[in-house]
């Protein structure tokens, strides 16, 4: 039997055939005992959300070419390898420098909140209508919901049972296992974004399917900037306390002003916003642009909508593992439409692990 296919090179290392390798190596990770835990059901994905594995990203850009030294020139070269981050001076300081972060996994909303999900929220809890409610250019069903200010996107989102993305959270979906300068690429594709008023209002927010995000998240470049928890600091990135879960500041920053009402919501202590809109420039749509707002505005009211995100359970790693090591027992008994059932599964969980997928690449080859 072919065994080429096998990229850990199992069968050469232990002198078996494929199957009986993945049998064995199963059988020596868990034992006959785990057959219990196996047998348990796949989590579901709550509607409408995707799902982002615990593990290392790389958040923000650097302004300049790197100047390494010999002593991080290993840590640069990976970091060049696996993220393919692109440098850019057009970068804004407070996007630099770029850092790793670690998040648990997570589960995030692959749509902006629609005008239909928000005015069910608005009829179950009487929450009032944000503004542009009434604009016959903004109000379709389809289209994200805008005018909405920080706390009225927070009350949705703890409605649902889920919260508002932290930034490391927000930015990591949008750019992607490869850290993406735009969700679908390194290069700008104006058909795959709206922004700069290249259509007349807001588009629905299903829509563009081909720019999608590597986890699946539709418009995370235009369209609606989007809330996320964190206050604004300009400097955070240059001084991130610590690289797992990093939210933002605790306390916000005062960005200057006289303290007035007024001025306060043009200065002052803002939260966080992501992702361009509709109506902002290029630059504002890549991955890495941080914006910010005062949380009881709605300037940029037009533009200006969100998504929620919601903390993933313990139980859906292990449901991963349990599938992955199912199917690798399925392989070790050649019941290869089982094995790919189990792959499928897992990679519904988590479509960008590229071990599972080179896993159904062998099944689908044998069957």
């Amino acid at each position: 039997m072919n065994t080429t296919y096998w990229k850990p090179g199992l069968s050469g290392q232990f002198g078996f055939g494929l199957p009986t390798a993945c049998l064995l190596f199963s059988t020596l990770l868990f034992g006959p005992t785990y057959q219990g835990a196996l047998a348990q059901d796949i989590v579901d994905l709550p509607k409408g959300m995707a799902y982002v594995p615990f593990g290392p990203t790389i958040i923000g850009i650097d302004r300049e070419p790197s100047s390494a030294s010999d002593s991080s020139r290993e840590s640069m070269s990976m970091y060049e390898r696996r993220m393919s981050m692109p440098w850019s001076k057009e970068a804004f300081h407070d996007e630099s420098p770029a850092h790793w972060v670690i998040t648990d996994s997570y589960f995030i909303d692959r749509y902006e909140v629609s005008n239909r999900d928000f005015g069910d929220f608005m009829k179950k809890t009487g929450h009032s209508a944000p503004a542009y409610w009434d604009d016959p250019r903004l109000n379709k069903p389809e289209q994200p919901v805008v005018g909405v200010n920080w706390f009225d996107a927070k009350a949705y989102c703890d409605y649902q049972g889920k919260r508002l993305p932290t930034e490391s959270e927000w930015e990591r979906a949008a750019r992607g296992p490869q850290g993406f300068k735009y969700p679908w690429g390194n290069e700008l594709d104006p058909a795959k974004a709206n922004y700069a008023k290249n259509h007349e209002a807001t588009l629905p927010v299903d829509s563009l399917p081909e720019a999608v995000s590597p986890y699946g998240l539709h418009h995370m470049a235009g369209n609606v900037f989007e809330w996320v928890e964190d206050w604004y600091d300009p400097n955070f990135y240059q001084k991130t306390p610590h690289p797992l879960n990093t939210a933002g500041p605790l306390k916000p920053i005062w960005l200057g002003g006289t303290g007035t009402y007024v001025d306060r919501l043009t200065v002052g202590t803002k939260r966080v916003i992501r992702g361009g809109s509709w109506i902002a420039a290029a630059s504002s749509i890549t991955t890495t642009h941080r914006f910010w707002n005062h949380p009881s505005n709605n300037s940029y009211g037009v533009g200006l909508g969100f998504r929620c995100a919601k903390t993933a359970p313990s139980s859906v790693n292990e449901t991963l593992k349990v599938a992955t090591i199912e199917a690798m027992k399925a392989m070790g008994r050649e019941k290869w439409k089982n094995a790919k059932t189990h792959l499928d599964q897992a990679l519904e969980l988590d479509p960008h692990n590229e071990e599972i997928q080179h896993m159904l690449r062998i099944v689908e080859d044998r069957m």
